[in-house]
């Protein structure tokens, strides 16, 4: 098919190199003329493992082209997606200036017949004014041409992206009417999973619900890794039995310094915010959100029960991402943490494997080092708070030989405690026994 992606943040962007692979046409708008002029270059944005590759071959081969020209992107296409940004406001509601912008734009340069999906997260009713503001621009300029608006989530994971668009778990698809559902769902014929056709409003509830229930998971699992600490219980143990009953199942029941990114503060959030506009108090998403800052703040409590004080003292920081294999800093672990060790007069030597580039704006006081070893050095404490695979594989000897004090705490878990504590570490992780 002819298709236009209106967004080329990450889910936008990844969305068109994956239809362009799947053998459609792709052109690609976006108002940033410095990230588009780079696209066109081959030059990614942000860092998701083989999308690179993915874009280069698709535009070399004419499939995926990239404008800042919403009525070329416009021209000749059949479906239209909608992805860029629907950021938390002050109050924590989704921010829609994008969505509505997009829209109005649509109304005024859509050329024929078109069906428009939304990809970005919006709050439930939105697809409902996205057509409103769609129909408003085309009647005033007087056209017939028929728009039909869809929702299909996204549920790409960062880090891991190509594979879940490639392999979904299920497909939804929302609409008023039947028929551009089903235009859409051609789309995914190809891949695996479920195809779920509803109405427009669950389709935008079902992301909003997927989210908010896997924050849930992290944060009850936090709760039950704070009570181990407490009753000498070891939650990874813990999680392993729980996760082997079908029922709950071992997903997202990793204890751990508390979630970030991009997706489940800012949805739950949204979701919260939804739920009061219509006289609802979520009670459960509430303490979700109290018991992930709770657990980031809880981080420094850790910290201080091994090392005592952090006025003068050097700490080492593994990891600034949000999650292993993505350069997203967005509302991660560490903002908070490296911020609150450099305002109790601690010094930070930090790494990360891919996100040194924003960490050199969010955190500009923090030395950034050119790896783990280096950044070891001279520390009196090591903080883990990205599970990298290189930092699980890191060789510790050579780490303790560096470090001013042998002092791990293991913001994720990922290291053996019994070992580590073998090599000559005192060790502190989450609920580990």
């Amino acid at each position: 098919m002819e298709l236009c992606v209106i967004g080329v943040g990450y889910v936008g962007l990844v969305t068109a190199t994956c239809f362009a692979d799947l053998g459609n046409h792709v052109l690609c708008v976006d108002t940033d003329k410095k990230k588009i002029a780079g696209l066109k270059k081959g030059h990614i944005p942000i860092y998701e493992p083989g999308l690179e590759e993915m874009v280069r071959r698709n535009h070399k081969d004419k499939r995926l082209a990239f404008t800042t020209d919403l009525r070329a992107g416009l021209n000749g296409a059949e479906i239209a997606f909608i992805a860029v940004g629907t950021p938390s406001t002050a109050s924590g509601e989704a921010n829609l200036d994008y969505v509505k912008e997009v829209a109005r734009g649509i109304g005024r340069h859509c050329t024929g017949p078109l069906i428009v999906v939304d990809k970005s997260t919006v709050p439930v009713g939105m697809g409902d004014m996205v057509a409103s503001l769609i129909e408003d621009e085309v009647e005033r300029r007087k056209d017939r041409h028929k728009v039909a608006v869809v929702s299909c989530p996204e549920f790409l994971r960062e880090g891991s992206a190509l594979q879940d668009f490639m392999n979904p778990d299920r497909i939804v698809i929302g609409c008023k009417d039947r028929h551009p559902a089903e235009k859409v769902a051609e789309l995914f014929k190809s891949l695996p999973g479920e195809k779920m056709i509803t109405d427009l409003r669950s389709a935008e509830m079902i992301k909003y619900a997927s989210n908010a229930f896997l924050a849930t998971k992290i944060s009850f699992i936090n709760e039950i890794a704070n009570l181990c600490e407490r009753v000498d219980a070891d939650v990874a143990r813990v999680a392993e039995g729980m996760g082997l009953d079908k029922r709950i199942g071992a997903a997202f029941l990793n204890a751990g310094a508390g979630y970030g990114g991009s997706c489940f503060p800012k949805d739950v959030s949204a979701l919260v915010q939804i739920a009061e506009k219509e006289g609802y108090g979520f009670q459960i998403l509430k303490s979700v959100m109290g018991v992930n800052e709770l657990q980031k703040r809880g981080m420094l409590a850790r910290i201080k029960k091994m090392v005592g004080t952090f006025e003068g003292k050097t700490f080492a920081v593994l990891g600034l991402a949000f999650k292993a294999n993505t350069d997203d800093m967005r509302d991660a672990v560490s903002l908070d943490l490296v911020r609150g060790l450099l305002e109790k007069g601690a010094r930070v030597r930090a790494f990360d494997p891919a996100a040194m580039g924003h960490a050199r704006k969010l955190l500009p006081h923090a030395r950034l080092c050119n790896d783990a070893l280096d950044a070891a050095r001279g520390a009196h404490c090591l903080v883990v708070l990205t599970e990298w695979n290189e930092f699980k594989e890191l060789n510790l000897a050579a780490v303790k030989k560096v470090m001013k004090t042998p002092v791990i705490v293991d913001g994720r878990n990922i290291y053996d405690p019994a070992k580590v504590k073998k090599l000559g570490f005192a060790y502190q992780g989450v609920g580990r026994s």
